[in-house]
């Protein structure tokens, strides 16, 4: 969808997103990524990439914002998450380890939560991180 027809809360969480984006540090990948996640409450918490030196010592955009919500607010449930990279041809997905996050943050509140990736024209909207992660695992996998 274009970013023109967003409304409600998934135009909140891209223009959130999208403002993060400009706090992103990103000296060595130039990769300016924005995240937005809404809580069951309707708060707003958002994420930057944060890159250093001491490769891979830093954080995704996604990641920042999750475990920021598990550490501020471990009762909330994540409802959507939208993640934000200006510049791109299309809405670039999340990483592999971000996408686990996600997957280990449904599994933990025991319910999926939408995804939207974006950049300054479109929007890819997912229900829920099977869709980009379909051989996910988790506790239930490790556990005998």
């Amino acid at each position: 969808m274009a970013v023109d027809e967003l409304m409600g809360d998934e135009l909140t969480l891209y223009l959130s997103a999208k403002q993060a984006s400009e706090t992103a540090h990103a000296p060595y990948s130039k990769f300016h990524v924005g995240a937005a996640l809404m809580l069951d409450d309707k708060s707003v918490i958002t994420g930057s990439n944060q890159e250093n030196a001491a490769y891979p010592s830093g954080l995704c955009a996604e990641r920042v914002a999750l475990f920021f919500a598990g550490a501020q607010a471990p009762q909330s449930k994540v409802l959507m998450i939208l993640i934000y990279v200006p510049g791109t041809g299309r809405p670039a997905a999340p990483c592999g380890s971000c996408l686990q996050v996600m997957a280990e943050t449904e599994d933990r509140q025991n319910s999926a939560f939408e995804i939207l990736i974006a950049n300054d024209k479109s929007v890819i909207l997912l229900k829920d991180v099977q869709s980009l992660l379909p051989f996910r695992f988790g506790r239930k996998d490790l556990q005998a």
